[in-house]
């Protein structure tokens, strides 16, 4: 076989995906936004933060339009958080061109994540909706596999392929509560 020449990564592109730890002070708010974000859509934080703040382009923008005195606030909280090594060489860059604190950067592209809680939640007022609804199938489903076992009988190919049926909806039904139920914590915030 052939020998296929591929482009090396270099040491420092391995480097810049390093994960380290940073400590922020942020408000509590957008220490829920991104708990909520993480959790509810299944995506680690590490990530969300990988991809807010590597967004240069973002950051510029919240940078030039920061102004200091609506960043003071005195109830902040410490928090650390993992990311990569090239997300904090973004933030830390940023920061220092713009001479804007590192912790408003963060908090401000935190805020961006707000769009997406607003669509999930309604997403989830929807998927509420229809587990209502695939409650109400099932539950005819059951009414109708109980009709089946009376005329038929267990043993009965119609009644098996109807039980069979009816077992793969209850499970699906299960599966779809739970994931709806998890999305409880969006609809409070």
């Amino acid at each position: 076989m052939g020998r296929i020449s591929l482009p090396q990564p270099s040491p420092s592109e391995l480097r810049g995906r390093q994960s380290v730890r940073a400590t922020f002070r942020l408000s509590e708010r957008a220490i829920e936004v991104l708990s909520i974000v993480s959790y509810h859509l299944g995506v680690k934080q590490k990530s969300l933060f990988d991809h807010l703040l590597e967004d240069m382009e973002a950051l510029n923008l919240i940078a030039e339009k920061f102004k200091s005195e609506e960043f003071h606030q005195p109830n902040r909280i410490q928090k650390t958080y993992v990311l990569s090594r090239r997300t904090l060489s973004s933030l830390d860059q940023v920061a220092k061109s713009f001479d804007t604190p590192r912790d408003a950067l963060v908090e401000y592209s935190i805020q961006r994540l707000l769009p997406v809680i607003a669509k999930e939640r309604e997403k989830h007022r929807l998927r509420k909706e229809v587990i209502r609804d695939m409650t109400e199938y099932l539950n005819e489903g059951e009414k109708i596999l109980g009709k089946a076992r009376k005329l038929l009988g267990k043993e009965d190919p119609v009644y098996n392929r109807l039980e069979t049926a009816i077992t793969v909806l209850f499970n699906a039904h299960s599966d779809i509560r739970s994931f709806v139920e998890k999305g409880k914590v969006i609809e409070a915030f």
